[in-house]
């Protein structure tokens, strides 16, 4: 396995949580996919604004690998995280972010994205790695 990128983000919980008082759905359907909504609105009090400032992080980190922040087409709504049966937390890219992401993976190759997601209130933090093996 070779590491192609790194990206790592640090967000402020009390900020995500501002930002939903006032954009309410508006924000979090031009950010969050169905299944993070649904994860999200699950929970109640801090769990609820931790979960969405978690996958928050975890969008910026993917950006970050990515090398195009939230530029060149790729928005925050299409790197999704989403939770294996064993509830290890996975992204899964659609649009531009998944182009970007071919197009970072050399020939032969297949792509292996690594998440790792903490909270300690009042931060969030997400770190991301992006690597290939052989196909």
């Amino acid at each position: 396995m070779t590491l192609l990128a790194t990206g790592v983000d640090l967000c402020d919980m009390r900020r995500i949580e501002r930002t939903i008082e006032r954009f309410g759905e508006r924000f979090l359907d031009r950010v969050f996919t169905p299944y993070e909504r649904n994860k999200a609105e699950g929970r109640s009090g801090p769990a609820r604004v931790g979960t969405y400032a978690k996958r928050w992080a975890a969008k910026e980190a993917c950006a970050k690998a990515l090398g195009t922040g939230f530029a060149q087409g790729v928005t925050q709504s299409q790197i999704g995280v989403e939770n294996l049966a064993t509830g290890q937390p996975i992204l899964v890219l659609t649009g531009a972010a998944a182009l970007r992401l071919a197009q970072l993976v050399p020939a032969g190759y297949e792509p292996d994205l690594m998440l790792s997601m903490t909270d300690e209130p009042p931060y969030a933090f997400a770190q991301v790695f992006i690597s290939v093996r052989a196909g």
